[in-house]
């Protein structure tokens, strides 16, 4: 169960088709942990590599605290993901195989501890997204006239 949800990539489901999605650790320093829980994490270019058996968050803006001062992390360094050894190996097996990339798809608290959601994710073709957006708005309309017809009785 998610307490709070901090950031979410909610271009992920634009650009990919998900997969599968798994829950992984984030190992943080010091004010990153304050600058987290304010809400100041951007997971838009992130995405996660495997580098030497371990998981690691790539890319993942997370910016300076602001009464941070000289404890202050770099905004964009990598972050070490924390799974097991055979999730990890599954995962970037299982991305490789569908020819797609592991991507964050949000941050949020779990009973106090940081974590991410990751998505094996595929890139979706340009006539893909045009599709996605095509029936949403058709959803959206549909939604529309049967609201109206609600009201109208």
């Amino acid at each position: 169960m998610q307490d709070k949800v901090y950031a979410s990539n909610r271009k992920a489901f634009h650009d990919y088709h998900i997969l599968e999605q798994v829950e992984a650790g984030l190992a943080l320093h010091g004010t990153e942990v304050k600058s987290v829980r304010a809400g100041r994490v951007n997971l838009r270019d992130a995405y996660a590599r495997l580098q030497g058996g371990e998981m690691w968050l790539m890319n993942a803006h997370v910016s300076p605290y602001e009464q941070g001062n000289r404890w202050n992390h770099e905004p964009l360094r990598a972050r070490k993901l924390l799974m097991h050894r055979n999730e990890i190996l599954r995962l970037s097996s299982e991305a490789q195989r569908a020819g797609g990339t592991l991507v964050p798809l949000s941050v949020y608290d779990k009973r106090g501890k940081i974590k991410v959601q990751l998505g094996v994710a595929k890139g979706k073709r340009q006539y893909d997204k045009r599709e996605t957006l095509a029936k949403r708005d058709a959803q959206r309309d549909v939604d529309r006239a049967l609201s109206d017809h609600e009201r109208d009785r």
